[in-house]
């Protein structure tokens, strides 16, 4: 049989205003956002290390000058909910009227929760997602105005441009999920200099989340008129990204991994969900979300890579039209083959990939307890974006027995 993708008409497309600057001296159209946006007292929401060990920060207060109202730079990793909250009350007690989020995915995430926290009034158990005990779960609408957000990306990150954000509480065992459109950004900006700031570490995870995202998106079996070019392009670029990795001097792959991350995010805009996202890719992402969230020294990159050629082994067989697509997009499968090759032929070359990178393909090799595995899949259980009808409970003792494997 010939596998392709069915194109549909039948779709709803919405696009956002955003500005985006890339490039060499990129940060210096900042002033010209600030007028824009009418703003006067811009707050930047950082981390530590791009604040206190790179001239970042101090360059972009240099380029705002009076217009710099005070800096937040104690963002966490995976975005805890003490730092966002010190961030807001910091914000709030300058009278910001913008914020600039510099960094890579936390620090994105974090900083539309700061602006959510400015704003509501509610306590902040009824902002975030709810997971009743049968049924759906179901995300507060948060309606007061939001202080307008620009993100200086230092990595690749999909959160570039979206609205939603998760943050960790200790105290909880899975993460808060907050969704606001009013959140998206104005502005992004690639700035060369910024993007040289990230060490190859978190370039490669970053990169590596890139690739991931972008070949899972392969495996749609419809799409729309709009949404497949920029598939295809996210796809493409994520891959140049990976094969020019090791040449740290040259931000070309740094850039082409921002632009697939926006891409993937402008497929999904432009109607690419249509035919929903298929099991491997549900499953890793809520897997490796709770991973990563539970151990603070692995990057997302590295738990999908490690979670990902295992998956596809255990679940592969539920959507084998979209493992055929995805292993025919990576060069190893054509029609010839049958459909029942597809799910092995795509473990095997995502396994061929990601070691030949460095990357982990199994759990045990990032130094995860297997004690930690019944946690894990527990905080997978309540993850949005991969399962808001809940079907993963259904499936509670498979999927255990699937993160088992993994290891």
């Amino acid at each position: 049989m010939s596998i392709s993708p069915e194109y549909n008409g039948n779709f709803r497309a919405a696009g956002y205003p955003v500005r985006l600057y890339s490039g060499q001296d990129a940060l210096e159209n900042l002033p010209a956002e600030l007028k824009r946006q009418r703003a006067k007292r811009a707050f930047i929401v950082c981390g530590r290390t791009v604040s206190r060990k790179t001239g970042l920060i101090a360059n972009i207060k240099r380029i705002l000058g009076d217009t710099c109202a005070g800096v937040f730079d104690e963002i966490d990793k995976d975005t805890t909910l003490d730092s966002v909250t010190r961030a807001a009350a910091a914000a709030r007690a300058v009278n910001a009227d913008l914020l600039i989020g510099v960094g890579a995915g936390s620090v994105t995430q974090g900083t539309r929760v700061v602006a959510i926290l400015m704003a509501e009034k509610r306590p902040v158990d009824e902002l975030i997602t709810q997971y009743p005990e049968h049924g759906a779960a179901i995300s507060p609408k948060l309606l007061e105005p939001k202080v307008p957000i620009i993100n200086v990306l230092t990595a690749a990150t999909s959160a570039q441009n979206r609205a939603g954000s998760a943050v960790k509480d200790p105290n909880r065992g899975n993460r808060m999920e907050f969704f606001d459109p009013k959140t998206r950004p104005v502005a992004v900006f690639w700035d060369a200099d910024a993007l040289m700031t990230a060490p190859m570490s978190l370039v490669r995870t970053t990169t590596i989340s890139a690739v991931w995202r972008t070949t899972m998106n392969l495996g749609a079996t419809r799409v729309t008129p709009l949404s497949e070019g920029d598939r295809l392009q996210a796809f493409r670029l994520a891959r140049y990204a990976l094969d020019h990795l090791n040449d740290s001097s040259d931000v070309s792959p740094r850039i082409a991994a921002c632009a697939a991350a926006f891409l993937q995010n402008r497929d999904a805009d432009d109607g690419g969900n249509l035919s929903g996202k298929h099991w491997v890719e549900r499953v890793v992402y809520a897997f490796a979300t709770a991973l990563f969230q539970m151990h603070a020294h692995v990057g997302q990159g590295d738990a999908s890579a490690a979670l990902t050629p295992m998956v596809i082994r255990k679940l592969g067989s539920r959507n084998p039209e979209a493992m055929a697509l995805i292993a025919q997009g990576l060069g190893v499968w054509r029609d010839s083959d049958g459909l029942s090759t597809a799910p092995e032929k795509a473990a095997a070359e995502l396994e061929r990939i990601f070691k030949s990178v460095s990357m982990p393909v199994r759990v045990s090799e990032l130094n995860i307890p297997l004690e930690s595995l019944p946690r894990i899949l527990e905080n997978s259980l309540k993850n949005f974006n991969a399962d808001p009808k809940r079907e993963f409970v259904r499936e509670r003792d498979f999927l255990l027995s699937v993160i088992e494997a993994c290891w």
